[in-house]
């Protein structure tokens, strides 16, 4: 299986500064993003540490294992890079005060020919695309996803909450956090879409799966999400990674890197 990876983040209409951080390494097909929280620059501060640390780490960590290692070995290997990231900015908060209470969300893949280890903290996605249906394969760790999970608000409620933001997990606020990891099987042609929830707060399910189901390259797809977020308000940083998986035998696709700051 042969990955393109494209990625793009833009600070949006309402914010002067861009706490998103998104990067990917084609050679071991690895993709993260985070949306910092935090007074001041803090948030930016947090979110660029998780995605620096975890790219540095991981990155190596898949380089020396290549791209045959059992998943096992993945999950492990995630496990223990983000939990040294979430101690870097958890005592990095600790030690100045401009940068107390900072914190990040997280989506990190690994994508190994015929399986994506997908983890996740906080409420960041990864949606996958597979022929026309768009489907989120990550589960928000958010107030608003326990109300729905407990059936005190619907779906449709919860699209127009105040409480949207509100996280019940988040990388570096304590000195533990608890990665959630899925293997899911790839086919070829699956587009898989890390995001920001710059883009899902301002975009629902079905707006999201015309662009990324349509036939444009997929720069064209990044900056249309982009573009459609901030016609819709733009309220937040909005960042967005796509993945195109392909089957072996096609020619592996060049990078594509649309940083949009």
């Amino acid at each position: 299986m042969n990955y393109e990876f494209c990625l793009r983040t833009d600070p949006g209409l309402a914010r002067e500064n861009n706490e998103d951080s998104v990067t990917f390494d084609e050679p071991t097909r690895l993709g993260i993003l985070a949306d910092g929280m935090g007074g001041y620059n803090a948030g930016e501060i947090a979110s660029g540490m998780a995605t620096t640390f975890i790219k540095s780490e991981l990155g190596r960590w898949l380089a020396q294992a290549g791209r045959h290692a059992n998943g096992r070995e993945v999950r492990r290997a995630m496990e223990i890079c983000v939990d040294n990231a979430n101690r870097s900015i958890f005592n990095a908060a600790n030690s100045n005060p401009q940068y107390s209470g900072m914190g990040t969300t997280l989506v990190v893949g690994v994508f190994q020919d015929g399986r994506l280890m997908l983890g996740h903290i906080g409420d960041s996605r990864c949606y996958r695309l597979r022929g026309a249906a768009l489907e989120q394969i990550t589960k928000d760790h958010s107030l608003l996803q326990e109300q729905m999970d407990a059936g005190l608000i619907t779906p449709e409620q919860a699209a127009t909450s105040t409480n949207k933001n509100l996280v019940t997990r988040a990388l570096g606020v304590e000195d533990a956090v608890l990665l959630e990891v899925n293997e899911h099987r790839v086919e070829p042609g699956d587009l898989y879409l890390m995001c920001s929830d710059g883009l899902s707060d301002m975009l629902d399910d079905e707006a999201i799966a015309r662009i990324v189901a349509s036939d444009a390259p997929l720069d064209q797809k990044a900056g249309q999400l982009i573009d459609a977020a901030n016609a819709n308000g733009g309220r937040d940083n909005i960042s967005v990674l796509l993945a195109q998986a392909n089957s072996g035998s096609k020619k592996r696709g060049l990078i594509s890197r649309w940083l949009g700051q």
